[in-house]
């Protein structure tokens, strides 16, 4: 059996793309064993995941996404702005689209830039000095003032696998507040590495920072290592809302799997 893939970027978060919206095609070989040597680095394509552009019964499509480690994951944002891109590339959706996800429902706005409305935000939590918040996926949040620093992934698997969070899991963001907005490292449960960008994650520190400082504006641009990303989002008393992920989204080649 050959399956066409496609692989994506959201500032250098990246994905294996499947197109489920016309295919007959049976998907169950896509077992999370199968999924985890499709994204491995040295052995397969290498990707922080694999997402499935599948359809949906009242909305333009449906987002399954799977972690680098082959088990379905919770809300990813880069991987969403990069799906929006995939079907309008492929000519399933046009300018704007409603889809869902594990966490719900999204809208998606193609330009030059790809656009994703994420979930609502009801609070945040403390953690010691630290936050605590779900923005589709849960995030620990620590401001720092140094990121560029061979402790990071030391320090952030100590935080991931804590008592607290180690069942579950959790993502591990380390923010610094520069004049321009926000800088920051993450660490992404399911990849269990760090990733050049997490969405989710990006919408997680910048909520955080305008919660921790209100002088910190709606309106956050947000630097990781893969490349910048924009925020935008309106706050009513302890609810966030109207939250807008903006950032590049580039399909960078196509191939085919053999099964």
């Amino acid at each position: 059996m050959k399956l066409k893939f496609y692989k994506y970027h959201g500032t250098g978060n990246d994905f294996i793309m499947i197109d489920g919206m016309t295919s007959s095609l049976d998907f169950d070989f896509l077992t999370q064993k199968k999924i985890a040597n499709l994204c491995h680095r040295r052995f397969g394509i290498g990707a922080d995941g694999l997402i499935i552009l599948s359809p949906s019964i009242s909305n333009d499509f449906k987002m399954v996404y799977f972690n680098s480690d082959g088990n379905e994951s919770t809300m990813c944002g880069n991987g969403a702005r990069c799906l929006i891109k995939f079907a309008s590339d492929l000519g399933h959706i046009s300018k704007k689209c409603t889809f869902e996800a594990i966490d719900g429902l999204h809208e998606g706005i193609v330009g030059d830039l790809i656009s994703v409305k994420m979930i609502d935000v009801l609070n945040v939590t403390t953690f010691d000095k630290d936050f605590v918040i779900d923005t589709g996926s849960p995030h620990y949040v620590k401001f720092v003032d140094k990121l560029d620093y061979d402790g990071f992934i030391k320090d952030a698997k100590s935080i991931r696998h804590n008592d607290t969070f180690d069942k579950e899991g959790i993502n591990v963001n380390f923010v610094k507040i520069v004049d321009d907005g926000l800088e920051m490292r993450t660490f992404e449960r399911g990849v269990e590495d760090e990733t050049y960008s997490c969405g989710t994650g990006v919408v997680a520190a910048a909520l955080v920072s305008h919660y921790a400082d209100s002088e910190i504006g709606n309106d956050i641009s947000v630097l990781t290592k893969g490349g910048e990303l924009n925020v935008k989002f309106d706050r009513n008393v302890e609810k966030f809302e109207n939250i807008w992920l903006t950032g590049p989204a580039i399909k960078t080649f196509s191939g085919v799997i053999e099964d």
